[in-house]
This record gives C-alpha cells, structure tokens and sequence, in this order.
C-alpha cells in the first residue's frame, strides 16, 4: 500500500432545470457534474434530451447511480417536488425563462407569469446545494429592471427566507435587506440557516472562446458553510478571449495562416480593421474566435463543407457526414437586417428562424454576387452551422423541425461558456475548506 493513498475523484452532482435543449447541462456535465435530475416544460426540447441519454423519469422518484440514466421529468416546473435530492446536489443549474427581460422581447419583467426566478428560489430551499450557476439575459441588467435585479440576488442569499405569497416582491425584498442587516455584526451571520454568498457577472461569450458576441448574466452562488475563497473565485472568471488579440492576430497574419480565403475576402476585411491599431492583448489571451473559426471547427470536428447555390431547397444530404447542414432559400439583407460575417464572431443567436430583428440567422459568403459586381452572395445559416456557433458538437443530437431546432439553440448556453463558469465553480469547491 502507498504512503499517500492517491486520491478519488470526487463523485460530483447536478440539477438541471429549464434545461431546454441542453446546452448548460452539457456544459455541466462536461466540468464533471453527473445529473441527478433534469426538468424542462418544452416538448421537442425533451425530445432532443432524451435523444441524447436523458430518460424520463415517471412519478416514481429515484436518484440515478454512477454511470446510469439520466432522469428527465418534462413538464411545469411548478409542480415538480425536488425535497427528496435535499443534501445530495453539488450543482443546481438552470436558465430560467429570459423572455420577461429581454430586449427582443415585450420585457415585463417581474410582472410577466413566464418569470421562473420563484422556481429557481424554491428549488434552493429543497435541495440546498452546494453552488448554483444560473444564467440569463443582459436586459435583466437595464435601469428598468435594476431594482428586481437586486430582488434576485437577495432572495437567492437567503432563500430559506419564503416569500409569503400575498406580498409583493418589493414587501418581501424590504424583509430581506433587514434580514441581512440585522446579521450583520453577529457571530453567526448565518442566522443558523444555510446563506448563500452570490456573485454577478455580466460576460460577453466571445471573451470566453465561444464563436459568437452575446451578452448575459451570470449568477453564481456558494453556500456559505462551504468556506469557497470568493476573491480567487471571481480571479478565475477572468476573460480568456479578446478582440484586440483577434486584430492583431489579423494584422500579424496568424489568423490568416490558419484559414484559406480569396485574397479579395482577405483585403475587404483588413481594409475593414479599425484604422487606430489596439493596444497589444495581454499576456496568455487568445483571439476571439470567428464564425469561419467555427465552421473550420473547434471541437475537432472536420470543417464543413460549404451549401452548394443549388442545393437551397430544404433537403437534407448528409453534406460532410453531419445533420442538419439544410440549405434553405429566401434569405434577404437589407437596411437593418444585415448578415453575419465570416471574419467576425457570429451575432448573437436567437430563439427564432427566419423573422428574428437584425439578420442573426443570416450569412454573407466568400461567394461573389455574379448579379451585383463588388457585393457577396448570402444566404440563411444552417442548423449545423448555428449549433457550432454554440459551440455545440456535431454528434448531439437536436430533434424537431428546423424552427424547433433554431429554437432550442437561441435559448441555450453556449456550451463553451457554460463550462467555462462550471469547471470555475468546480474547481472553488475542490478547494473550499468545508467541502465533504
């Protein structure tokens, strides 16, 4: 026997709710999270889930060995009881709804019945995990919705603290705020109960290596008792990816060392550099990565063929042995509706197909214009080409009709951003003095 015993990996656990077409478990699961339990109302989202290993679970409640199922239980999450997984969760993950506070979106905010904050709140108090990542929409940022903002990260510091359901949110936010005066000072700021200590943070997926400028918030939260070092963890988030690592590179060449191109795409996007040259990217940060990065691959997939002109017909062909690389016919640009291009991240992917603002579901090819000397020719972005600007792989499998698909990719996480903040909190809890 060894002097030092080596040590076992820790056998960790995750919850996934609103896990739509799974972008944030994946993202979990690959920081070395084993789901306990997914939950998600969607029902081609489910479908794409159990496609991928999921299982649903029926009424029965059980909680899944090392290398089992993964139990899915579809549905409303409100009716959904997860007390029997109190105390055996390291992770509860979940985006909850976004719609109430996006900008594409009506954006009303706390008063808008999709609002699934409640839920999430609901689920710490049964569960009482170790860490919580949730994610969402920049717009939860805005003047406008500041105020509720901060109502979420109180309610989620002290969660045992139940809302009484005939008060408003504000009564019950005024309750928290004296709460946690009221333990301020004390011996034991936990009140006796299981506190939560919340970090925010407002990310651009693009700074983390993900293909695509989108903006969210990030809320991570570690239960106090845990003893996670919350300065070294807010050091680890900091960004790995920039834009002027990406100028330079362009300017330098290395970009263009990695990519064939005509030299006429070549000159149109260094003529479009930005003529007062960045400061040099510090020291270990990497280009942002483009969409041509993205369909040359960046999870060791194979480059992806182009969509031949005549092949925009709706007909799946396998085109280098991946699905759902469909060419699709009536993509148009015009006047606030401008496409992607190929030496950029890609903009922001939306939970729509066609009709989304701002021309996010179109691409601007190498191809030129026979009809239109000097101009591109363009056309809409395939499911495969969207699901590699999440930085999904090519094997997971997204089920339903192309709108369904688009869908459930413009409500996810990227993958690559997700596990970026998941093997963060993995690591804090490693070294957290208080973990068992």
């Amino acid at each position: 026997m060894p002097e030092h015993p080596e040590e076992q990996p820790r056998d960790r656990t995750a919850v996934e709710l609103f896990a739509g077409g799974g972008g944030l478990a994946m993202a979990v699961g690959r920081a070395g999270f084993r789901p306990l339990l997914f939950n998600e109302f969607a029902a081609r989202a489910c479908e794409t889930l159990e496609a991928n290993g999921a299982k649903e679970r029926g009424v029965e409640e059980w909680v899944p060995e090392p290398g089992g199922p993964w139990p899915l239980v579809p549905g409303d999450v409100r009716k959904l009881d997860m007390r029997y997984l109190s105390g055996k969760v390291d992770v509860l993950a979940g985006g909850p709804p976004c719609q109430p506070f996006s900008l594409g979106g009506i954006a009303k905010g706390d008063e808008d019945k999709r609002n699934m904050f409640p839920e999430m709140f609901r689920a710490v108090r049964e569960i009482q995990p170790k860490a919580v990542i949730c994610e969402n929409v920049v717009g939860l940022r805005r003047k406008s919705f500041e105020p509720y903002f901060q109502y979420i990260l109180n309610e989620l510091s002290y969660p045992y603290l139940e809302r009484n359901p005939d008060s408003t949110w504000q009564e019950h936010d005024r309750l928290l705020r004296e709460h946690d005066n009221a333990l301020r000072g004390t011996t034991d700021p936990s009140g006796g109960h299981e506190v939560y200590d919340v970090v925010p943070t407002n990310v651009n997926a693009a700074d983390y290596g993900v293909p695509q400028t989108r903006s969210r918030v990030i809320i991570v939260a570690f239960r106090r008792d845990i003893g996670v070092d919350l300065a070294e963890f807010k050091r680890s988030l900091k960004p790995t990816h920039s834009q002027a690592a990406l100028i330079h590179s362009m300017r330098e060449g290395g970009y263009w060392d990695r990519h064939s191109v005509p030299d006429h795409v070549r000159d149109r996007v260094m003529k479009g550099l930005p003529k007062q040259i960045p400061l040099a990217p510090e020291e270990g940060v990497l280009p942002w990565l483009t969409f041509r990065d993205a369909l040359a691959g960046l999870n060791g997939e194979p480059a992806l063929p182009p969509v031949p002109w005549d092949h925009l017909d709706r007909q799946e062909r396998h085109l280098g042995g991946v699905s759902n690389h469909i060419g699709w016919p009536g993509a148009r640009i015009y006047k606030g509706h401008t496409p992607n291009e190929l030496d950029r991240p890609a903009k922001t992917v939306k939970a729509g197909v066609h009709g989304v603002p701002g021309g996010e579901s179109v691409m601007l090819t190498d191809d030129l214009d026979p009809n239109s000397p000097g101009a591109y020719r363009h056309r809409y972005m395939t499911v495969r080409e969207t699901a590699r600007v999440m930085t999904f792989p090519d094997s997971w499998v997204l089920e339903g009709p192309r709108g369904e698909q688009m869908r459930q990719l413009g409500n996810a996480v990227p993958v690559r951003l997700g596990e970026f903040f998941a093997k963060a909190v993995a690591n804090a809890l490693d070294n957290a003095e208080g973990v068992r």
